[in-house]
């Protein structure tokens, strides 16, 4: 049995400045420290598959997913949507 790897491609895919700006705003207003780490693209050996991987906001060691030109978030996994509009408030309540 061959072993699949999965390969992170240096590429680096940058928040969308409207939407970073709107983060920073937020997670500032909150006053709460944040790291918000740029999606890359990652690409499985010996397949023409890709994806891109989302931005990730870390807030008081909780992770939320971000793509670029979308109005929702995802917290940890992609099960759990959040608003943009909405963060402020859950980034309070953690």
């Amino acid at each position: 049995m061959k072993m699949t790897k999965i390969i992170k491609q240096e590429i680096e895919v940058e928040v969308n400045k409207i939407k970073k700006k709107k983060i920073e705003f937020i997670c500032e207003f909150a006053n709460v420290k944040y790291k918000l780490i740029n999606s890359s693209i990652r690409t499985i050996e010996n397949t023409n598959l890709s994806y891109i991987e989302p931005h990730k906001l870390i807030v008081k060691n909780k992770t939320i997913l971000i793509f670029n030109y979308e109005t929702t978030s995802f917290i940890e996994n992609l099960k759990q949507k959040i608003l943009i509009k909405d963060l402020e408030n859950y980034i309070r309540s953690i």
